[in-house]
Formats: structure tokens, C-alpha cells, sequence
């Protein structure tokens, strides 16, 4: 949930403190519009319909499907593989509704910060300066904390 939050906040390009969090974002006069745990609605039945963020650049005629998690430092290169397909099928709705090229861009940290080998290029295609290490702490203290809740 955190991670999520950083990664809209920079595309957004607003300090945090700055921020109200909004399920529809509209920026650049209506060009860019961003959707953050919203359900996309599609002309058939599609069961795994909400990624955490779409960002879909009208004029562009682009689509990102972005999708969050933090798991096990063993299933990143899994999870990665799974987050991909899980999206497939509404990938395609998106390119069929609205004619735009939709990617999906999973965006997988482990529990104490591991990362894939392909995560820096996935986050270069989300716009903003994402650094990858506040991700990582980001991660790693939302691991601490569950740690601390369930040990004391």
C-alpha cells in the first residue's frame, strides 16, 4: 500500500504532505488520466479487473496497467511472471475499447527489499524519477512493522 502511494505521489510530482489521495487523477488539462484501485469496466465478464494503478495517456495512445506487491524474497521472479498474466486478458479489453498499446508493469519488491534483475527497467517506464532504494526501505520497514505487531 505504501509503495503504491510513493509511485503516485511521484508521478504526480507532489511532496507527500502536499498530497490527498484521489481514486481518479486528471493532470496535464485532461491528457493524462490516472486511476488509482479502480475497477476497469469491460465489455465482457474479466475477473482480475483492478490493478493498483492504469494510467491512460490519451493523446499518446498508451496505457499502463501497474500492479503492486511485496512477497517472499524467493517468489519475486514468480510473482513477477504471475502479475503479468493475471492482467492478460484485460490487456487485451483495454487495446480493443479504447485503441490504445496497454503494457502491464509489475512492480515486485521482496519482504527485505530483493528485487529482479528486470525491476529497474519495469520502473523506467512509469513516469516520475522513482528512486529504487525508497522503495526498497518503504518495503522493508512495512515488513518490520507487521513484524512488530505480531512479536509483541
Amino acid at each position: 500500500m505504501r509503495v503504491t502511494q510513493i509511485i503516485i505521489i511521484t508521478i504526480i510530482q507532489k511532496h507527500w504532505y502536499e498530497h490527498v489521495a484521489k481514486s481518479v487523477e486528471m493532470s496535464q488539462g485532461g491528457k493524462v488520466t490516472m486511476l488509482w484501485n479502480q475497477q476497469i469496466q469491460a465489455d465482457r465478464t474479466i475477473p482480475n479487473n483492478k490493478p493498483d494503478i492504469t494510467i491512460h495517456a490519451n493523446e499518446k495512445g498508451a496505457c499502463m496497467l501497474i500492479d503492486v506487491a511485496i512477497s517472499g524474497d524467493r517468489n519475486v521472479i514468480k510473482k513477477e511472471a504471475e502479475k503479468i498474466l493475471k492482467y492478460k486478458d484485460l490487456t487485451i479489453e483495454i487495446e480493443h475499447m479504447w485503441n490504445v498499446k496497454t503494457k502491464v508493469i509489475p512492480v515486485i519488491i521482496g519482504a527485505t527489499g530483493t528485487i529482479s534483475k528486470s525491476f529497474r527497467k519495469y520502473l523506467s517506464n512509469i513516469p516520475g524519477k522513482h528512486e529504487v532504494k525508497e522503495l526498497q526501505k518503504t518495503a522493508i520497514l512495512g515488513t518490520a512493522h507487521i513484524l512488530r505487531k505480531v512479536l509483541m
